[in-house]
């Protein structure tokens, strides 16, 4: 943080970007700490939001808003897991309707062995948000610090309930609710994969829109992230999807280790099948329950192909981000092989076993 005498307040940083200038990352981080102490008007911050998002947010903008909002986070204390762990998110907002292709992915990475520091939240624009379906398979939202160490321990796996590790988001809500109200996108549709607590140093992250790909691939690698991949799916004319699936092509990006790996992906580059996108659908919590049982089962009978296909595509990714396969094909082949061992079933009846006795 720049010295006192540098310090800008939220209508001055508001002006530079008014007059057609990007912020520095100090200036951001400033304008992320400004609206995280909540100490100037609602119509100054949402004036501030507005002209960010108008003027287009640039790699080193969500950097710093990200590094902040990492920073004033409550610290987990997964360190010592960070170094080899992984995230597997999307931003939400793209309208798909999809099953919770991401949670799925993050069990079955998780059952071979990976660290996984999955962070999430209820659903705001689907019927079935990630800690909806977590809640219902029985992984506790409210778990303490020290059944998460247990849980990083037993299982490979935990969850960070977005509400729980930021709370300073609290003084940020009113302002997304009037923006949300009026239809418009800000900074923070962004940040929820970006600012996970626990810091993992591989992500597989899906955004919502094709223009965010090259520009978020940047700011994790700004952020010093070892390895992963920015993705976007395209299955179909007018609509996205925040992850990969083999409906359609996926654009990628990658940073860290994996910076030159920009361009497109298709299910094919995988040996796998590509599908329709009415495969990929999700339901209400109930619904999307029965199907996840019946994926991780490794039974090939109820559950669409396409889905199971695009589970494997994102685990394969996720597997070569974090080391463990040596490329896409190879993620895939391991994940596949561990679906039908019935590997991931054991595993998510561990899960059970451990929350149930907790």
């Amino acid at each position: 943080m720049a010295g006192d005498e540098n310090i800008q307040t939220l209508v001055q940083l508001t002006e530079v970007i008014t007059n057609g200038n990007d912020l520095s990352f100090d200036q951001a981080t400033q304008a992320a700490r400004h609206l995280a102490r909540n100490t100037f008007s609602l119509e100054s911050r949402r004036e501030f939001l507005v002209a960010l998002a108008e003027k287009g947010e640039t790699a080193i903008e969500v950097a710093a808003f990200a590094s902040t909002f990492r920073e004033l986070a409550v610290d987990p204390g997964v360190g010592k897991w960070a170094a080899n762990a992984i995230d597997v998110c999307g931003t939400g907002g793209d309208g798909s309707g999809t099953f919770n292709i991401s949670t799925a992915v993050s069990f079955l990475v998780a059952s071979l062995g990976v660290p996984v520091f999955k962070h999430g939240n209820r659903s705001i624009t689907s019927k079935c948000g990630s800690a909806d379906l977590m809640e219902a398979i029985g992984i506790r939202l409210d778990a303490s610090q020290e059944m998460i160490h247990a849980s990083l321990t037993e299982l490979n796996f935990c969850f960070f309930f977005a509400p729980a590790f930021h709370p300073v988001f609290k003084e940020i809500m009113p302002v997304r609710k009037m923006l949300a109200a009026e239809g418009q996108r800000t900074i923070f549709n962004l940040l929820g994969p970006l600012i996970n607590p626990g810091r993992p140093a591989y992500q597989l992250l899906g955004v919502f829109s094709p223009d965010w790909v090259a520009p978020i691939s940047q700011a994790l690698h700004c952020m010093s992230l070892k390895s992963g991949l920015v993705v976007h799916g395209t299955p179909a004319d007018n609509v996205a999807l925040d992850e990969l699936s083999c409906a359609g092509i996926n654009l990628v990006a990658g940073f860290g280790d994996l910076k030159s790996e920009q361009g497109t992906v298709l299910a094919t580059d995988a040996n796998l099948a590509s599908c329709d996108l009415s495969e990929l659908a999700g339901g209400n919590v109930e619904e999307n329950l029965v199907t996840m049982n019946a994926l991780l089962s490794g039974s090939s009978n109820s559950v669409a192909p396409g889905l199971r296909n695009s589970v494997l595509l994102n685990a394969g990714a996720a597997l070569w981000i974090a080391k463990k396969a040596a490329n896409l094909s190879a993620g895939v082949a391991m994940a596949a092989d561990a679906l039908a061992a019935g590997q991931v079933a054991r595993w998510l009846e561990k899960v059970r076993n451990f929350y149930n006795q907790a």
